[in-house]
């Protein structure tokens, strides 16, 4: 278990700096913005919600950082700058580091606090299903950016 620890550190690690890179790599701060009929989320949006998901469920959940999310801004939120989504994208990174470098075996085997998924899972599982949440949504962004551009 404390190998998985390691693999998920290096996969929020890659994930998260492509992130950034993502979100540096549209050449206007206004691309990551733009939505159309058949796109329903910004680059921004997305950007804010994965801050939000991995500062809830692993900041607030198991590091106890006190954070508070506001899902619906998350999506409502619009033309924040990009320095900004940078530097909260670092806070994540270093908050999902330390949250994950205290875990334990028996922290990662326990049933996760909270029901989110509607059926109760482990820890372990549930930190794997943020990772592959992350992935999917740096796909979009990935995509979008092409679009836009």
């Amino acid at each position: 278990m404390i190998m998985l620890i390691e693999t998920l550190k290096s996969l929020f690690n890659r994930d998260l700096n492509k992130l950034k890179e993502e979100i540096e790599a549209y050449q206007t701060e206004s691309q990551l913005w733009v939505i159309d009929k058949n796109i329903s989320n910004s680059a921004g949006n997305l950007c804010l919600h994965l801050i939000g998901n991995l500062n809830t469920y692993i900041g607030a959940e198991l590091g106890k950082t006190g954070y508070i999310r506001d899902r619906p801004l998350e999506f409502s939120a619009k033309d924040v700058l990009r320095d900004h989504l940078i530097s909260k994208i670092d806070e994540t990174i270093a908050v999902v580091n330390k949250t994950l470098d205290s875990l334990t075996e028996t922290d990662l085997e326990t049933v996760y606090p909270q029901n989110v998924l509607e059926k109760e899972m482990t820890t372990s599982f549930f930190l794997v299903h943020l990772s592959t949440h992350l992935a999917y949504h740096l796909g979009q962004i990935n995509y979008h950016r092409r679009l836009v551009v």
